[in-house]
């Protein structure tokens, strides 16, 4: 059997009524459906883990308690069940009977266990590229001034844009920033990004 933690058992008891009955049955489906499954706790909830990864983990709040595969992504809404990574799979569970089915969540449950032993990584999140920096005048002045310069910082992703811009705006001396300003222009001038020095050849 897999290890259980009293925290756990702790913190069912501490948990709102309606919510008790709900996690312990998430409890023992985790159990039944990965006997050799580790309990403990992650950012203060209840989660479970195999081989050392986190298999799924559960919640209680005030008024509604979640569940949440870790890998649920590739998993639920397949079958078309809609996803909210907020609420866990699940949606907001207020009674035992917002659950699936004891053989359908112990299928999620085992299909989960599958990919960890395959050795499937849960798909980094997306993020959202940060909004272009703001040339400062100084910069544009002097890119006005080199054709060749400006050609290069056009054609620069907006990363390496930033890395010219934010090394430049960062002196914090006049003197400092004037000669960043036209070593820049230099490189730029040669086609080379801010930390060309460090780049494989």
């Amino acid at each position: 059997m897999g290890h259980r933690d009293p925290r756990i058992d702790a913190y069912i008891a501490r948990a709102a009524e309606f919510a008790r009955p709900i996690l312990v049955r998430l409890r023992e489906v985790v159990h039944v459906a990965c006997p050799e499954c580790e309990e403990t706790l992650k950012w203060g909830m209840p989660a479970f883990t195999h081989r050392g990864r986190i298999l799924c983990g559960m919640a209680a709040f005030k008024q509604h308690a979640t569940f949440n595969l870790w890998q649920g992504a590739m998993i639920v809404g397949k079958d078309g069940r809609a996803l909210d990574d907020a609420m866990g799979q699940f949606g907001r569970l207020t009674k035992p009977g917002d659950l699936p089915g004891k053989r359908e969540l112990a299928g999620y449950i085992r299909e989960a266990v599958k990919l960890i032993d395959a050795g499937v990584k849960r798909p980094a999140a997306r993020r959202a590229p940060g909004p272009p920096a703001e040339v400062p005048d100084d910069l544009a002045a002097a890119l006005g001034k080199n054709a060749k310069a400006r050609a290069t910082f056009d054609a620069f992703p907006p990363s390496s844009r930033r890395d010219y811009i934010e090394w430049i705006t960062e002196a914090k001396r006049v003197e400092t920033r004037v000669r960043r300003l036209a070593q820049a222009i230099e490189w730029m001038a040669e086609g080379k990004r801010r930390n060309w020095k460090y780049e494989s050849r």
